[in-house]
């Protein structure tokens, strides 16, 4: 019997990133990532992709009405903001002094903190 293997990609985009859509309803706009849904691979971003959703009346919102709320975005749309230049980048990973492996910016070679 043969094991199934865990084939979920590891994503470049982490909770608390900075990034920008590249593609899509929403281009050009910066959000924090609020986020990330894995099995999707798509990410909440503060800011962009907001949809209307209609409500009925309930304990929490007693009016009902349209509520405004970001609604998940793949990550293929999405580039981190480099910290440096303030552009989107590509995102790579390198060992760092202390040899923990790190997240960094192609364009600047900065490291990305969250």
């Amino acid at each position: 019997m043969e094991k199934k293997k865990n084939t979920q990609p590891k994503l470049k985009i982490r909770k608390g990133d900075l990034v920008q859509v590249i593609a899509g309803d929403s281009k050009g706009k910066q959000g924090k990532v609020l986020e990330v849904l894995l099995k999707e691979n798509r990410v909440i971003v503060e800011g962009a992709n907001v949809v209307s959703r209609h409500t009925k009346p309930n304990a929490a919102n007693p009016n009902g009405g349209i509520v405004k709320k970001e609604a998940p975005i793949h990550v293929s749309n999405l580039m981190v903001v480099d910290a440096k230049t303030g552009k989107p980048t590509r995102v790579g990973r390198q060992k760092n002094a202390e040899g923990k492996l790190v997240r960094i910016a192609k364009k600047s070679g900065e490291e990305i903190k969250q």
